[in-house]
């Protein structure tokens, strides 16, 4: 099934383009979309052709930041219904978390979570898509400007967070990603997103109306679903989660979303998705992540995927891959991805 995101995630799109000089409407047309769509915020578009779009932006534009200088222009409204009412949320927290458990309301293939540690929070971003890491960068960096953007819309104007990570490597230029995220940044991470103080989460949030939570709530709870359910979107999330504790099973994952494992698997399969694929697709996409990273013994992506030894990762990456993961790594790092 194609997941599909709203053209609210492309709001400024056209102004951007056009304030570089360069012309929008063939660049739309050129990943097969249609421009007058754009018009639309109730439209839904492939997000494989928005992710291809931004990439072609960026280098039409000669503007290596593109997806960041998009994120820059975004407003909180660009999540359309949702956005409404997570600015009713009496604190950071709530309002993450309600956005996090309504993605599928605004992009059916963005995965969030949370995590919290030694006082400090990490809030990762990542997507179901299928294509090169060098296909993901301006993307990603959209999704981590827009993150980095509400965070300090709900705590204040000068908010700013520990660091942010992001998975590929640095600009020739950092001028922008400095404007837009910070000077804080960390590049070749196993992930992408911010990190904050634990604290920040607990801040009140300076949008919300008491009253009109309520109002929010009943509001959300009458928003259709744009289509099927958001379970196997959450259950990924839940896997990568329990993968290096060495315990992440059916039940585990089913006991995380406060589900019996008959439903868990009755949602899989509506996308065609049973427990194992998901868990291999969940692994295949880490793997290549992990490995990639030359500075990261095999021994430790073997645990961090769940493995009980090197032996058994290299005789499932050898299946699912075609090459060990040694001959994987020194093929990738005699071809690097190249940067823009």
């Amino acid at each position: 099934m194609e997941l599909l995101v709203r053209t609210t995630s492309l709001n400024g799109y056209v102004d951007l383009v056009r304030s570089f000089g360069a012309d929008p409407l063939p660049l739309v047309r050129s990943v097969g979309l249609d421009p007058a769509v754009l018009a639309d915020p109730d439209q839904w578009l492939p997000v494989t052709a928005v992710a291809e779009l931004l990439e072609r932006s960026a280098e039409s534009t000669r503007s290596p930041a593109f997806g960041l200088r998009l994120a820059e222009v975004g407003r909180l409204s660009n999540l359309g219904p949702l956005a409404l009412v997570a600015r009713e949320e009496p604190d950071v927290r709530s309002a993450l978390e309600l956005l996090i458990q309504h993605l599928h309301l605004y992009n059916e293939a963005l995965r969030a979570h949370i995590s919290e540690a030694n006082g400090l929070a990490t809030v990762t971003v990542d997507l179901e898509l299928d294509t090169a890491p060098g296909g993901r960068r301006q993307v990603m960096e959209l999704l981590v400007g827009v993150c980095h953007r509400i965070i300090r819309r709900l705590i204040a104007p000068d908010w700013s967070p520990v660091s942010v990570s992001l998975t590929h490597g640095a600009p020739a230029d950092p001028a922008t990603h400095h404007r837009v995220l910070g000077t804080a940044i960390a590049y070749h991470q196993d992930f992408a997103g911010i990190v904050l103080y634990a604290a920040d989460l607990n801040a009140s949030n300076t949008l919300a109306d008491p009253l009109l939570r309520t109002y929010a709530r009943q509001f959300l709870q009458s928003l259709p679903a744009h289509r099927g359910s958001p379970l196997p979107q959450h259950a990924r999330g839940i896997i990568e989660a329990l993968l290096p504790a060495g315990r992440c099973t059916v039940e585990q994952v089913a006991r995380a979303l406060d589900v019996d494992v008959r439903t868990l698997q009755r949602h899989l399969a509506r996308t065609g998705d049973t427990y194992s694929s998901l868990l291999g697709a969940v692994r295949a996409d880490l793997a290549q992540r992990y490995t990639t990273r030359l500075d990261r013994p095999l021994t430790e992506v073997a645990e961090l995927l769940g493995f009980a030894s090197l032996g058994t990762f290299s005789r499932w990456f050898r299946t699912r891959f075609g090459s060990s993961p040694t001959a994987w790594r020194a093929a990738e790092a005699t071809d690097p991805h190249p940067e823009l």
